[in-house]
């Protein structure tokens, strides 16, 4: 299953930047733009690490990063645009596990979240490409799909549209962005493509378990629904 990921950054910029490389990463992403939406988002998400920034409007970064810490231990890492070595060593007293100024690249959030999780135990398994649920069982590198205890044979682009969208339970992909992330961005087809896909993937799934499902989100896209 995807390692999930909040984001509490208020610079929408930044934090769709992050969300984009996390979600190319395998990663399940919720964002929030304030101290106080990113306790409410904590507490209902359950994440497996914090992306936390300093300055925050109505609860700062270093209030938010106590309160988690008095909640629970999930791995924080704090983003602030501050060098200074006294304000580094605040952060970590308050709880955080690492720190990361700003700007940054890339490389060094995604290097520093796998070093995180790693040393918390909750190393994600990026290695994984094989997902299972109940009478299904999606693995990329066999290139199998098995409904129901039995092979089925499945064109690449379905097995992949699929694969994507199973990789990140419950979260909501409108048709473009399926387009961009599975066919990818230099694709000139129309957003018709992606249904033509799922209509044939609801062809091989429907009906085969009732703790998942391939869901319509009507006038925004589609999502594999795992259900509670």
């Amino acid at each position: 299953m995807a390692r999930r990921v909040l984001i509490v950054e208020d610079d929408h910029n930044i934090a769709d930047l992050l969300r984009l490389y996390l979600e190319k990463d395998n990663y399940e992403v919720t964002i929030a733009a304030d101290g106080l939406k990113g306790m409410e988002k904590f507490r209902e998400g359950h994440p497996d690490l914090v992306l936390l920034d300093v300055m925050l409007p109505g609860m700062d970064g270093w209030a938010v990063c106590r309160s988690i810490r008095a909640e629970a231990k999930t791995p924080i890492i704090m983003l602030t645009a501050k060098s200074e070595t006294e304000d580094k060593v605040f952060g970590l007293k308050q709880g955080a596990d690492d720190y990361i100024t700003k700007p940054f690249e890339m490389k060094e959030v995604l290097a520093r979240i796998e070093a995180v999780l790693r040393r918390s135990g909750m190393e994600p398994e990026k290695n994984s490409r094989r997902l299972s649920f109940d009478k299904l069982i999606i693995d990329m590198d066999a290139f199998e799909l098995t409904v129901a205890d039995k092979k089925v044979p499945i064109p690449p682009k379905e097995m992949e549209l699929l694969f994507h969208l199973a990789s990140a339970p419950n979260r909501v992909y409108t048709r473009n962005q399926l387009l961009d992330e599975v066919w990818g961005f230099d694709y000139f087809g129309d957003t018709r493509t992606v249904d033509v896909h799922i209509k044939r993937l609801r062809e091989k799934l429907e009906g085969v378990s009732d703790q998942w499902e391939l869901k319509t989100v009507w006038s925004v896209g589609y999502k594999f629904e795992v259900k509670a």
